[in-house]
């Protein structure tokens, strides 16, 4: 690597680190230049030195921007240097493609090295054969918990939580409990609390650091313990456990079995991980993309959209059989053809507004059998209001366009016919699909989208057709 090439590395103010990303927080074309001419050289010196030391977030940012075969490169001209812990920062394909082209061997020393979160992160992506391979290489306490953690669902809070935690008897003293903190060698790299489980691992409250800080070494850990604040099922859903933390401040939570015994902590910074998770998932669900990623190839891409397409082609057509309904009205007045995709484009529009909100509030909890009848006349309201102003608009816009003051009722009533069944069917859907177990984020945009044009396309051809007597 020349001098020059060197300077480009520019490092962080205030820090020998290097500085990877431009002003607009993506990688620098350079820096990916540098790392792409140190790949090609076989430049091990060069990669370790401002490679390896990056932060995993960073390599993981480094990674999603290299080409797949510079990718694989790097992290064989790493070896032991490579952080694995950066996998867990890159898209499902991307972290496949690593995987499937390290030797298990190097897998099984690298997750030896992990929290037990992030080595469940990757093991889960692997296949069975592979991954019995790796555990198999695991000291036996290791293995045991990853194998615990791993039978729990996925998505589940048992697959997010750190098997790592302090956990010390109630008749211990706070001086006791420092103590072995100080000694034991096989304890988490960070931690906030410590639980306090009786001899069958039952839990049975919980202690703040600052707290065994600030009480002196003689006292009783029962006497200055709390009751743990909210205690997470292992089977619970992440989505749910994620709420839990967001409703009540939560910067870490225990764990527990059906039995209340402690197998667990869940801390802030995978929660923090699973709202990113959740929020994406439902974005690209109400687009019916599944969950495709940027770095998927172009026939996943289609397979994972192809199923949904099929659905609003359906859809479509029923659409389309309404209008063949009135065919003839459209044949003596062409304005119909020219004014009714508006009715329908409006009622979908506004009928996305109420699902977005809807099924959002679904996934945060914020809506129930309590405040639903309020929110469903909320929204019923605002589709009338709505249907009125655009009612006027549309109809002063027709009755110009085409010289005809009827015409502008007739598409005025359309509009609020349309925009009330848009705000109805963008509430009460998600609603529906939520109760029968379905996932109202995959499924609603669909139905409203073929209730709103359905409407829109019946309201507005079927009272021109009644009015102008065609």
């Amino acid at each position: 690597m020349t001098n020059d090439a060197e300077e480009l590395v520019r490092p962080r103010p205030d820090s020998g680190e290097t500085d990877i990303y431009d002003e607009n927080g993506n990688v620098r074309g350079d820096f990916l230049a540098l790392v792409g001419a140190a790949i090609a050289d076989r430049d091990t010196i060069f990669l370790r030195q401002h490679v390896a030391r990056l932060h995993e977030s960073e390599i993981g940012d480094l990674l999603e921007s290299l080409q797949p075969d510079q990718r694989l490169a790097l992290v064989r001209l790493l070896g032991d240097e490579f952080d694995m812990t950066a996998l867990t920062e890159v898209d499902e394909t991307i972290r496949r493609e690593i995987v499937d082209q390290m030797p298990n061997e190097q897998i099984a020393a690298a997750i030896g090295e992990l929290d037990s979160d992030d080595a469940v992160y990757i093991l889960e992506d692997l296949d069975t054969e592979d991954r019995e391979e790796i555990l198999a290489q695991l000291p036996f306490t290791e293995r045991v918990r990853l194998r615990r953690a791993l039978d729990y669902p996925e998505s589940s809070a048992g697959r997010r939580m750190q098997t790592e935690f302090v956990a010390v008897p109630p008749f211990w003293t706070v001086g006791q409990t420092i103590d072995y903190m100080r000694d034991e060698e096989d304890l988490p790299y960070s931690f906030s609390q410590i639980f306090v489980i009786d001899p069958t691992f039952k839990l049975l409250g919980a202690v703040d650091l600052d707290k065994i800080l600030r009480t002196k070494r003689q006292t009783k850990i029962e006497s200055i313990m709390r009751e743990t604040n909210h205690p997470i099922p292992a089977e619970m859903d992440q989505e749910e456990a994620a709420q839990l933390f967001e409703q009540y401040d939560l910067l870490s939570a225990a764990v527990v079995d059906e039995n209340e015994r402690l197998v667990g902590v869940l801390t802030i910074d995978d929660v923090v991980d699973v709202i990113h998770e959740e929020a994406d998932e439902d974005i690209k669900r109400l687009g019916g993309v599944g969950d495709e990623e940027l770095s998927d190839n172009v026939f996943s891409t289609v397979r994972s959209r192809f199923l949904w397409l099929v659905i609003n082609l359906g859809t479509a057509l029923l659409s389309a059989s309404v209008i063949g309904l009135f065919d003839e009205s459209i044949e003596k007045m062409i304005a119909l053809a020219v004014l009714m995709p508006i009715v329908a484009s409006m009622g979908g529009n506004a009928g996305t507004q109420t699902m977005t909100v809807t099924v959002r509030a679904l996934a945060t909890g914020d809506i129930d059998i309590y405040n639903a009848g309020r929110i469903i006349r909320r929204e019923a309201g605002v589709g009338v209001a709505n249907g009125a102003l655009f009612s006027v608009i549309m109809g002063a816009i027709a009755a110009t366009w085409f010289h005809d003051y009827q015409l502008g009722f007739v598409i005025g009533a359309a509009m609020v016919i349309n925009l009330f069944a848009a705000a109805l069917a963008g509430i009460l859907l998600p609603l529906l699909l939520d109760k029968v177990g379905a996932d109202p984020a995959i499924a609603s945009s669909v139905f409203v989208t073929t209730v709103t044009d359905c409407t829109g396309f019946f309201a507005f051809l079927g009272i021109a057709t009644w009015w102008f007597g065609i």
